[in-house]
C-alpha cells in the first residue's frame, strides 16, 4: 500500500492502479509543463503564507525555498524529469520536491488544493503573457508608424466594395490599421484586470479551515486582489475565454490587413513589395514569389477563432465548481497566446520589409472615377442641393466613360452642360492632390492632418 501511496496522492480509496490507457488519457503534463514556473512562483508565496500564518515551521519554509529553487533549475536546464504517472505538472513538482526536502514538501500543499493551485498558475501565466503581447502590439504599432511617416502624400485609391471609392492617402489607410491596434490593446489591457485576481486560498471549492492570509499571497504575486467566492475561484474560465476573444479580434484585424497586403502585391495591382524573407517561391513555376507569411496568418485566425469556439463549448455546460473538464482549457489558451505571439512579432518586421510603389498607385487612383464625390460637393459649395449635385456628377461620369477619359479630361465646355455653377475652379478639385487636401478635419486623409495623427500615435506609445 505504501508504494502505491507514493505514486498517487489519492490511491489509498481505490482497490486497483489506474489503467495505462487512462493514465494517458488523463494526463496533461504533457502540455501543462509550460506553467512550471510559474507553478513555482505561486507555491513559495503560499509556502510563506504558511509560515507566517504560523502553520508551517521557519525551518520547512526554508527547506521548501532551497527546494524549489534547485527544482526552478533544473527545469529552466531542461534537465527535469518529467513523469506521466504523476499526471500534471503540480504533482511533479511535488513528487520531486519531496525527494529532495523530505516532510517539508509535504507540507506545501496544506491549505491549497489542486483546483485553485492550477487556476492561480494559468492566471499567473496569462498575465505574463498580456504583458509581452502588449509590448509586441506597440513594437507593431511602431513599424506602422514609421512606414507611415513616409507616406502621407502617397496617393492611392480608397475602395468601398473593392471599387475605386476615393483617394487618400497610403499612411491614411495604415493608421487605420493603428487605430485597430489601439482598441486591440486596451481590450488586453482590460482582460489583464479580470486577470489579475487571486484565486488560491478557495482550495478544492469551499476554502479551508487553516487561518490562512490570502491577502498576503496576493500582494506576494503582484494580484489586484482575490476572487472573493471560493466556487467561483475554482470553476471560473471566463478570464481565459475573454482574452481568446480579444486575441481573435486582434487576428482577425491582421487577417484584413494580410489579405490587402496579398492583393497589393499581386503583379494585377503592384502597389507594393514585400521582402523576400517573408516570401517563398513556387516548386514547379520558377517566376512566382508567393506572400507565404500574410497567408498564413490569414489562415491562422481561423485556429485563434477555433480555440475561443473550443473555450465557450467547453464551459457552457458545467455545474459549479471544478470538473476534469477544465484540463482542456489549456491547449487552447496556450496555442492562442503563441500564435498570437508569433504573428504579432513577424508582422512588425514584415512591416519594415515592405516596398511602395507610388506610381503603381497614383495610376489607380486615376481610375474609377475617384474624385466624383468631390465634384459633388463643389457643386453644394456653390449652392446645389446635393441630390441634385449627386444627379449631375452621375450623367458627368456616364460622358466620361463614353469618352474613355477622366473627370479631370473633360473641357469646362462640357462639364457645364451638367451644372452651369461648374468654373475653371473645379480642376483643383477634380485633382488626386486637391481631393486629400479638402478632408481637412480630424480623421480625414488630408497630408497634414494624417501628419497630426502619426504624430498623436508616437505620443500614445510613448505613455504606455
Amino acid at each position: 500500500m505504501t508504494n502505491t501511496q507514493d505514486k498517487n496522492t489519492w490511491s489509498g480509496r481505490f482497490n486497483e492502479p489506474v489503467a495505462e490507457l487512462v493514465k494517458r488519457y488523463t494526463a496533461s503534463v504533457g502540455f501543462d509543463h509550460k506553467l512550471a514556473l510559474f507553478d513555482i512562483q505561486g507555491s513559495l508565496a503560499h509556502a510563506q503564507m504558511l509560515s507566517q500564518c504560523g502553520i508551517i515551521a521557519a525551518q520547512d519554509l526554508a527547506d521548501i525555498q532551497r527546494g524549489l529553487a534547485q527544482i526552478q533549475t533544473e527545469i529552466t536546464q531542461d534537465k527535469f524529469d518529467w513523469q506521466l504517472d504523476l499526471e500534471d505538472v503540480h504533482l511533479n513538482i511535488e513528487k520531486r520536491l519531496t525527494t529532495l526536502v523530505g516532510d517539508a514538501g509535504k507540507r506545501l500543499h496544506t491549505g491549497r488544493s489542486r483546483n485553485d493551485q492550477v487556476a492561480t498558475d494559468v492566471r499567473l501565466y496569462l498575465r505574463h503573457a498580456i504583458d509581452e503581447l502588449l509590448q509586441l502590439i506597440a513594437a507593431l504599432q511602431t513599424s506602422i508608424l514609421n512606414l507611415a511617416e513616409q507616406h502621407t502624400t502617397t496617393i492611392m485609391p480608397g475602395f468601398t466594395h473593392l471599387q475605386v471609392a476615393q483617394p487618400i492617402s497610403f499612411a491614411h489607410h495604415l493608421m487605420a490599421y493603428f487605430e485597430m491596434l489601439k482598441r486591440d490593446a486596451a481590450r488586453l489591457h482590460d482582460v489583464r484586470g479580470r486577470v489579475n485576481r487571486l484565486p488560491l486560498g478557495a482550495a478544492a471549492l469551499a476554502g479551508t479551515s487553516y487561518p490562512i492570509k490570502r491577502e498576503m499571497v496576493a500582494e506576494l504575486l503582484g494580484f489586484d486582489g482575490v476572487c472573493e467566492n471560493s466556487l467561483d475561484a475554482v470553476s471560473d474560465r471566463d478570464f481565459a475565454i475573454e482574452f481568446t476573444a480579444a486575441a481573435a479580434l486582434i487576428m482577425t484585424h491582421l487577417s484584413r490587413f494580410s489579405e490587402e497586403l496579398i492583393l497589393w502585391m499581386s503583379p494585377m495591382v503592384g502597389f507594393i513589395d514585400i521582402a523576400d524573407r517573408f516570401c517563398t517561391g513556387s516548386s514547379i513555376m520558377p517566376q512566382k514569389k508567393n506572400p507565404d507569411v500574410p497567408e498564413l496568418v490569414r489562415g491562422k485566425t481561423g485556429r485563434v477563432n477555433g480555440h475561443l469556439i473550443a473555450l465557450l463549448t467547453l464551459m457552457k455546460g458545467q455545474p459549479l465548481a471544478y470538473n476534469k473538464d477544465n484540463q482542456e482549457d489549456k491547449e487552447p489558451l496556450f496555442d492562442t497566446v503563441d500564435t498570437l505571439t508569433q504573428t504579432l512579432r513577424i508582422y512588425a518586421d514584415m512591416i519594415t520589409g515592405i516596398k511602395v510603389k507610388p506610381a503603381k498607385m497614383r495610376a489607380a487612383a486615376l481610375q474609377g472615377y475617384a474624385t466624383a464625390t468631390d465634384l459633388a460637393d463643389y457643386l453644394v459649395k456653390k449652392g446645389l442641393p446635393f441630390r441634385d449635385a449627386h444627379e449631375a456628377v452621375a450623367l458627368a461620369v456616364r460622358f466620361a466613360e463614353q469618352q474613355g477619359c477622366d473627370l479631370s479630361d473633360i473641357r469646362l465646355a462640357e462639364l457645364q452642360k451638367f451644372s452651369a455653377l461648374i468654373d475653371d475652379d473645379v480642376y483643383q478639385v477634380l485633382s488626386l492632390e486637391g481631393s486629400l487636401a479638402s478632408r481637412n478635419h480630424i480623421g480625414g486623409t488630408a497630408p497634414n492632418q494624417v501628419q497630426a495623427a502619426i504624430t498623436r500615435g508616437r505620443e500614445y506609445l510613448a505613455q504606455r
